[in-house]
């Protein structure tokens, strides 16, 4: 699905026009201003898999940014944006293609090392109040308490609770505490967080995804990407420099570290083929 056609980024006659009136104030930086222009970046089409290849610099995540803004994409995590970065944005222009988007949603790492920050917190919490029970059914268990008054009633079931009871601590920790959240690896919270945000109908920007990933998580992801796109009418557009994402079956990919950008096959790009080489010098090892 292409519910977005085209993406134009803000013209460079704007632009100059912009920076000769600003240039004389007190600002040492102009971003996004001047970043995508410098490389000859001045429009994106789109697939249903389009992709932004780069180094760091490059103005992948940049690009990816401007259009998630643009677009007014849900995101998890806060933007920090530059002084100037609506009057950039107001420059900008796309043109929309089939339908509409069910969701316009941007997954940056910053949203993923929350998620799996968070998760552990939630997990530390529940070990915590785990500890809290034990100590509570132990001391009831073996407390030798006597009941002075009305006010004690309380004290005294637990008590009574905990000594009827035949079964161990561990039973009455699962009675009374909700279950554990299931912990996961890095990698394994990672994933999960794309599969859970990534819905159908739905265009999603994807910020450098293979970050916290292996690489056999990361060719799981590509599997699933392919098969958003391809089953739940889902558009990618997706900075990356993974060459198991790069490889994605009809992905159009753009090279931002030509000047001007140029759309690639994947296996043109300079990491792909540092990778390629190196594997042919190591053959003989496998």
């Amino acid at each position: 699905m292409v519910f977005l056609e085209e993406f134009r980024f803000a013209p460079v006659e704007q632009e100059e026009q912009f920076l000769n009136y600003i240039r004389p104030t007190c600002y040492d930086t102009f971003y996004p201003f001047g970043v995508l222009s410098s490389r000859g970046f001045r429009s994106i089409s789109f697939e249903p898999m389009t992709i932004l290849y780069g180094g760091n610099g490059s103005g992948k995540s940049t690009a990816l940014n401007i259009i998630a803004e643009k677009l007014g994409a849900k995101r998890d995590s806060l933007y920090n944006w530059s002084s100037f970065y609506g009057e950039y944005l107001g420059m900008c222009r796309y043109t929309q293609g089939q339908g509409k988007a069910e969701e316009i949603r941007i997954i940056t790492s910053d949203d993923v090392f929350d998620f799996m920050l968070n998760l552990r917190s939630l997990n530390e919490g529940l070990d915590e109040r785990r500890r809290e029970l034990f100590r509570e059914y132990t001391e009831a268990k073996y407390a030798h308490f006597t009941m002075h008054s009305l006010e004690d009633y309380d004290e005294l079931k637990k008590v009574v609770e905990a000594r009827r009871k035949s079964g161990s601590a561990s039973k009455h920790v699962r009675n009374n505490m909700m279950g554990n959240v299931r912990e996961h690896s890095n990698g394994e919270s990672a994933f999960l967080y794309f599969t859970d945000r990534i819905r159908e109908n739905g265009i999603y920007l994807l910020d450098e995804p293979e970050n916290s990933l292996s690489p056999e998580r990361q060719t799981e992801l590509a599997g699933y990407l392919e098969n958003s796109v391809r089953f739940f009418h889902c558009q990618i557009i997706m900075a990356t420099h993974s060459p198991f994402l790069l490889s994605l079956k009809g992905a159009r990919i753009y090279d931002l570290d030509e000047v001007p950008v140029d759309v690639k096959r994947w296996t043109e790009l300079p990491n792909v083929r540092a990778y390629y080489a190196f594997f042919q010098r190591h053959e003989n090892e496998f």
